[in-house]
């Protein structure tokens, strides 16, 4: 990847983290300083304990280890058909090839989880 759109995409992510977290720490303690405790628990994130998709994450995140794996092997074996069809460097093929099969991990995990859904 280019340094050149990596670097500011990551300066700018840090920051927008860090502004995210000062600014929800500042907003807690005005409502806790004005004796708003049940608004407190507004700003956490909801953990919705019996959500079912993530329910099995190592299921999830190995599908999508696999089909990415399978992903590169698919990419190298076009290679050695033809080395000018995918140049790593100047194609968009493989990143496309890549991202396809990523998405067919998490594809067959959503179907996987709405089989059980069904079942049960």
């Amino acid at each position: 990847m280019n340094a050149e759109f990596l670097i500011p995409a990551v300066i700018f992510f840090a920051i927008y983290h860090i502004v995210k977290l000062i600014s929800t720490h500042l907003l807690k303690r005005k409502l806790i300083k004005a004796e708003q405790y049940d608004r407190v628990g507004i700003l956490e994130e909801p953990k919705s304990e019996s959500d079912e998709s993530n329910r099995y994450p190592s299921l999830k995140w190995g599908l999508v280890a696999l089909m990415t794996g399978l992903g590169f092997v698919v990419i190298d074996v076009l290679r050695l058909f033809d080395k000018e069809w995918i140049d790593g460097r100047n194609a968009v093929l493989p990143i496309g090839i890549l991202l396809v099969f990523i998405s067919l991990g998490f594809l067959i995990y959503f179907f996987i989880m709405n089989g059980r859904k069904v079942k049960n």
